[in-house]
């Protein structure tokens, strides 16, 4: 009998959208599933990107044995870059999500060298240190070789879905192994993990063949360019626009670096077909006649830098919209990007083109199972446990009532947050009360982790309220004001209508100064006095707190 814990740590992808990093730990071993990144809501202010904290990991790097890839959506590997130098371990990975995490380690200096890749065909399975024994099997998703897990370990079996849903036609790739999960169910399945993020959906998730036929009848009726953005990894989605436009005699111009990086990546493995002559070069594209244009391109997010949103701001030196243009968003907003989406959409209208989104055009349906395609899952894998993964809160609680409903216990179902540690052996599971590590790590630029909940805070007020300068000038032997306080506002009131508020806010340094004893205070005093003076004084002229900044001067 097993005397160790089998310890199932979350740092990252429950309780959100994104950010997708689960620690499985037995003994003296520590196996990682996925290091995906989350994109910034429109309160992280400044932020590129957030990561998972991964400090419990370095901490106990020695026993971390290796990054296993169920695939390569930017949730599931989009931390990779940032992780790496850090733990230094090998990437087990299908042909694919090897190729696309190459692209990106490609822009960290000489990475992409460093990193031992192993791959793992659909079916493959490896040893992992001295306790894990990993079997990949294959899943239908919304991109290639995409696959879940079974983790043989000295306690029982751990089944990891990944990303999936039932589609018995797929565009690319191999359909969920339902076959391989009974089997596995009828050996003994300890714990399984699931997908949640579709929870909430009653019945069954459309085919891809949907959206093959949509954006097939759109090209075939538009009358000038069709523009086509999509996620650049969203592989099979890809190979359907380009079939549409060879079907209909179009060339296909890619715009984009990220997506032109996944589409020659994914071509020359073999994962995308491209008829001969069906693609542009961009050089060729302003001559080309409109309806024979399809452009593919990135901002199906919004997202303020990316092809679509630069061409829908006129931004891009290539393509202006012109009436007659037709645009299609084949993706889902992410959970906080709606404003983005919706802001670009309304852009493209205003410029006349006609834009096909959401879901009842059908130019997407989501990679996710909906709960009757989850109910099944639980039903053949039969688990003694069960911890639903990838999801916000209502999304993981609303699994785990579907697993109840299915017979597993709600003793045995565990709806854990980003750093609880489940532990399970043969007496039961417990969630531990001490917790590890498990916030936001935000990317800003070339900065990773330099930005704490502090500067957020303060990038929310100078956005909100604005920020004000004193200037204080004082005799450094006496201590005494020299001149009365100058204040400089940025953001916060006009300087020439709010002059009476500005002078005011002078008169009142001047007084708390001249009159108090912060003169012969500490410089930490005399900004306490001043900042509280000033924002009340500011709240009462017009109910907002901007942020003060006192500078001291001595002459």
């Amino acid at each position: 009998m097993p005397k160790e814990k089998l310890k199932l740590i979350p740092l990252g992808g429950l309780g959100e959208i994104g950010k997708n990093m689960m620690a499985v730990e037995y003994g003296e071993d520590i196996l990682v599933v996925d290091a995906g990144l989350m994109f910034p809501d429109e309160e992280m202010l400044g932020i590129d990107l957030v990561i998972p904290d991964i400090s419990y990991l370095v901490e106990h790097s020695s026993k971390v044995r290796g990054i296993v890839i169920t695939h390569a959506h930017e949730d599931h590997i989009g931390a990779i870059p940032y992780v790496l130098p850090q733990l230094n371990v090998p990437i087990y990975c299908t042909k694919l999500a090897k190729g696309l995490i190459s692209v990106k380690l490609k822009e960290r200096k000489n990475l992409a060298a460093k990193t031992k890749f192993n791959v793992v065909d659909p079916g493959g399975s490896f040893t992992l240190g001295r306790h894990f024994n990993v079997e990949f099997f294959p899943v239908c998703h919304s991109i290639p070789d995409s696959v879940g897990f079974i983790i043989r370990t000295p306690a029982g079996t751990i089944v990891h879905t990944g990303d999936f849903k039932l589609d018995y036609t797929p565009v690319s790739g191999l359909p969920t192994d339902l076959a391989r999960l009974a089997q596995a169910g009828s050996e003994g399945v300890l714990l399984l993990m699931a997908d949640s993020t579709y929870a909430e959906l009653p019945g069954y998730t459309p085919s891809e063949r949907v959206v093959g036929d949509a954006i097939d009848r759109i090209v075939a009726n538009a009358s000038g360019r069709v523009l086509v953005t999509t996620f650049a990894s969203l592989i099979s989605r890809i190979q359907q626009i380009i079939d549409a436009a060879h079907r209909h005699g179009r060339r296909v111009f890619v715009i984009g670096r990220s997506m032109t990086e996944n589409v020659r990546m994914a071509s020359e493995l073999g994962y995308l077909k491209l008829p001969a002559g069906v693609m542009g070069r961009m050089d060729e594209l302003a001559r080309a006649q409109h309806d024979r244009v399809v452009v593919l391109t990135t901002g199906s997010q919004g997202e303020p830098t990316s092809g679509l949103v630069r061409i829908a701001s006129r931004a891009n030196p290539h393509l202006s919209i012109v009436p007659g243009d037709t645009v299609i968003i084949s993706a889902s907003p992410i959970p906080g990007n709606e404003s983005l989406v919706n802001r670009t959409v309304d852009s493209l209208f205003r410029q006349g083109a006609q834009v096909f989104h959401g879901s009842r055009t059908q130019v997407h349906v989501h990679g996710h199972a909906a709960q009757e395609e989850l109910k099944l899952i639980l039903s053949l894998t039969k688990p003694k446990y069960f911890v639903p993964v990838h999801g916000e809160y209502r999304h993981l609680t609303q699994h785990a009532l579907l697993a109840q409903s299915v017979g597993v216990p709600a003793a045995r179902t565990f709806v854990l947050e980003d750093g609880d540690v489940l532990e399970l052996d043969a007496s039961g599971g417990k969630v531990s009360g001490t917790k590890v590590p498990a916030g936001n790590v935000y990317v800003d630029g070339l900065s990773v982790g330099d930005v704490d909940g502090v500067i957020l805070r303060n990038r929310r007020m100078l956005s909100r309220d604005g920020i004000v300068v004193v200037i204080i000038a004082i005799d450094k032997r006496t201590g005494k004001l020299v001149s009365r306080p100058d204040i400089v506002s940025r953001g916060f009131v006009d300087v020439v209508e709010s002059k009476d508020i500005l002078e005011g806010g002078r008169d009142l340094v001047a007084d708390v100064l001249n009159h108090g004893k912060s003169h012969s205070s500490s410089r930490g005093f005399i900004d306490n006095e001043v900042k509280n003076a000033l924002d009340k004084y500011f709240y009462d002229k017009t109910k907002r707190r901007p942020m003060i900044l006192p500078v001291l001067v001595q002459v």
